[in-house]
C-alpha cells in the first residue's frame, strides 16, 4: 500500500490556492480540468517534496474544485492536515505577517493550528524536539475553533 494524496474540496480555487501557496508555501505539481463532469483538480506538495510528488512518491494534497458547488459543510471537505516545520514560531509569525489568524498558538514550541479559507484545519509541528517557549506565543489566547 503506498499512500498517494489528500482530497480536499474547496469553494472557491483562487482563495485556496493563494492560501494554500502564497501563505502556506506548498507548490503547485499539476492541474487536470475537467469540462464533462465540471471540476477541477490541483495537485500541491510542500517545497522539498516537490520533485518526488510529480511521481506520486510523496504524499499530496489534492485541491478538487466543483464548478457547480459553492459551500460544503458538516464534514464534507476533511478534518485536519498536519505539517511537520522547521522553527514553529518562524512559521506562524511569517502566516501571521501574511494575514492568517493563528487559532491554536504554539505556546509549546512544538503545536500550533490554523485554517484554510475553507474552514480546513492544519496543524502545524515544530520538526524534532520542542523549541523553548517565547513569547508572544507563551501568553497567546487560542481563537475560535481548530
Amino acid at each position: 500500500m503506498e499512500y498517494l494524496h489528500t482530497m480536499l474540496r474547496v469553494s472557491n480555487l483562487e482563495e485556496s490556492l493563494d492560501f494554500f501557496c502564497n501563505k502556506l508555501g506548498l507548490v503547485e505539481t499539476r492541474r487536470y480540468d475537467n469540462e464533462k463532469g465540471r471540476f477541477t483538480l490541483v495537485f500541491l506538495a510542500a517545497p522539498g517534496d516537490h520533485e518526488k510528488a510529480k511521481e506520486f512518491k510523496s504524499p499530496l494534497v489534492e485541491l478538487t474544485y466543483n464548478w457547480d458547488e459553492n459551500e460544503y459543510s458538516g464534514g464534507r471537505n476533511f478534518g485536519h492536515l498536519a505539517y511537520r516545520v522547521e522553527n514553529i514560531y518562524e512559521t506562524c509569525s511569517t502566516l501571521q505577517d501574511k494575514g492568517v489568524t493563528i487559532l491554536r498558538p504554539p505556546r509549546d514550541g512544538y503545536m500550533a493550528f490554523i485554517k484554510s479559507p475553507d474552514g480546513i484545519s492544519i496543524e502545524l509541528l515544530q520538526k524534532g524536539e520542542s523549541l523553548d517557549p517565547a513569547e508572544p506565543w507563551l501568553s497567546m489566547e487560542n481563537s475560535g475553533s481548530w
